[in-house]
């Protein structure tokens, strides 16, 4: 699922590409049934919060899209490619013309951490986009977004006020690798971010909110900022120090991106211990026994 770099990420390419155009918008598969509520209307701002996107076309007219765990966007160049697939959306200025002889398309994410985006057009180069896979794609009212907004916690990228976040930790018996997944608490931190940055701080996901010093919190969510923007820039997520890696110089490798994301059963690049896995509210956490110790916890 992508997180909260990739939103923002998809948020100022389309902001780039589209805002202040009239754009056509069709479902090519009928699943969203009011694509002609914003067809032909000028697309006005790309808003984007936690794992949320909204294109707002007018007072009351706001394409919302949550990616959920397939979602993704395709972006191209006029003209427009061949329909294929569970198409849910596409849009494309109003007038737009041919740039080359045939369509080209940008390459499906899979793996968001892995992608390094040596590929993408430019944003103010992008004709049209397309829309698979989303688990939600729908018209908004103003006041949904806002109801939305008024349940989402903080988002780091948005330069909000974490104090909410830190009041609801600290009266919270739940785990702090939970809380940090829950989007009422800090939006946009998935189980990468999650997992990457609890290592960082040397804190174990298992310990209470409530325990968690302010301190702890603080820092925890100061590293999530240069983090999640960082991850901004070419979609792949790197959380690893270069001093840590096997590789100390030059770009890391795939497999040197993260302390402990998906490196269950190796070793740990700071200690050598390793690394445990283990299911927690429907999620897998990944952490390291030895730099995030916890006598209390069971695995």
């Amino acid at each position: 699922m992508p997180e909260g770099n990739e939103i923002h990420r998809w948020a100022e390419r389309h902001t780039t590409a589209f805002v202040g155009k009239k754009m056509h918008v069709e479902a090519p598969n009928g699943r969203f049934r009011d694509a002609d509520a914003l067809d032909g209307r000028k697309l006005e701002r790309v808003m984007a919060k936690g794992k949320h996107l909204g294109y707002v076309f007018g007072k009351d007219r706001i394409l919302h899209v949550h990616l959920g765990r397939y979602g993704d966007w395709t972006e191209g160049q006029m003209p427009l490619p061949e329909e294929r697939g569970a198409l849910r959306v596409r849009m494309w200025p109003v007038g737009a013309k041919a740039r080359k002889e045939a369509a080209e398309s940008s390459k499906r994410h899979g793996w968001y951490s892995s992608d390094d985006g040596s590929n993408p057009t430019p944003p103010e180069e992008i004709d049209w986009l397309e829309l698979r896979g989303a688990s939600d794609c729908s018209l908004w009212t103003d006041a949904q977004w806002e109801a939305l907004l008024a349940r989402l916690g903080p988002d780091p990228l948005d330069g909000d006020d974490p104090k909410p976040a830190f009041e609801h930790i600290a009266k919270a018996k739940t785990p702090i690798g939970v809380l940090l997944m829950q989007q009422d608490v800090i939006s946009g931190i998935g189980n990468i971010y999650r997992a990457e940055l609890l290592f960082r701080a040397r804190l174990s996901p298992f310990v209470e909110g409530r325990t968690v010093a302010l301190k702890s919190l603080q820092a925890i969510w100061k590293d999530s900022i240069p983090l999640l923007r960082a991850g901004m820039v070419d979609r792949r997520i790197v959380t690893t120090k270069p001093k840590d890696r096997p590789h100390k110089t030059g770009k890391p490798l795939k497999e040197e991106a993260h302390y402990v994301y998906r490196r269950h059963g190796k070793p740990c690049f700071v200690c050598g211990t390793k690394i445990l896995r283990k299911d927690v509210a429907g999620r897998t956490l990944y952490w390291c026994p030895v730099c995030q110790a916890d006598a209390t916890v069971s695995v």
